[in-house]
């Protein structure tokens, strides 16, 4: 199989690093959404990262889903199976990635659309629910175990982890690590872990 996107992205990374712990084995191809636009558009005319290429050629879009088939293909999970549990992390994933959306809504804006066609109700919008998702994170994440190995990673671990690496490197001084130093200190064991090293965000 075939990963299609760029590891900057946090929807591919976490996508390639939950592949990786399932064991399910596929090639990583880093082609661009945006500076290889065409080229992606050949594998995918939607032009969706990340993108699976299943061996029979059938293409599967969103981290999500990706990340369920790989379960399925692996006859594993990254996700408890204890009720109260699985709840638990549910509302952590829910929270990375609506602060992880927001994030993207934010680089979007900025980089992309010209600042006279910026609209700043929108921004603020956007930059409060931000902040609301990352201070909820937060307060989750301070009370959650760090895992000490990577057999100890689940779902929630690594998409925690591959959005607050993306945000600290697409918005610099904009979510101050100091305001959230159970998730940075949290984030920082995670990625010394060898899923992460090998699956770089660059």
């Amino acid at each position: 199989m075939r990963l299609i996107g760029m590891l900057d992205s946090p929807y591919v990374r976490r996508a390639a690093i939950s592949m990786k712990l399932l064991d399910v084995p596929f090639t990583h191809e880093s082609v661009s959404v945006f500076r290889t636009f065409d080229q992606f558009r050949a594998i995918n005319p939607v032009v969706k990262a990340p993108t699976l290429v299943c061996d029979d050629g059938v293409l599967l879009m969103d981290s999500t889903f990706i990340i369920d088939y790989a379960e399925a293909l692996s006859g594993r999970s990254l996700m408890p199976r204890d009720l109260a549990a699985r709840r638990q992390d549910l509302r952590v994933l829910g929270l990375a990635l609506a602060a992880c959306e927001k994030v993207v809504q934010d680089v979007y804006e900025h980089n992309l659309r010209p600042e006279e066609k910026q609209h700043r109700p929108w921004i603020d919008r956007v930059d409060g629910q931000r902040a609301s998702a990352f201070s909820m994170l937060e307060a989750e994440i301070a009370q959650r175990r760090t895992p000490a190995a990577q057999a100890e990673l689940n779902q929630a671990d690594v998409t925690a982890a591959v959005v607050w690496t993306f945000t600290q490197a697409m918005l610099p001084g904009r979510v101050d690590a100091a305001a959230h130093p159970a998730l940075a200190a949290f984030t920082a064991a995670v990625e010394r872990l060898e899923a992460f090293v090998d699956t770089p965000p660059v």
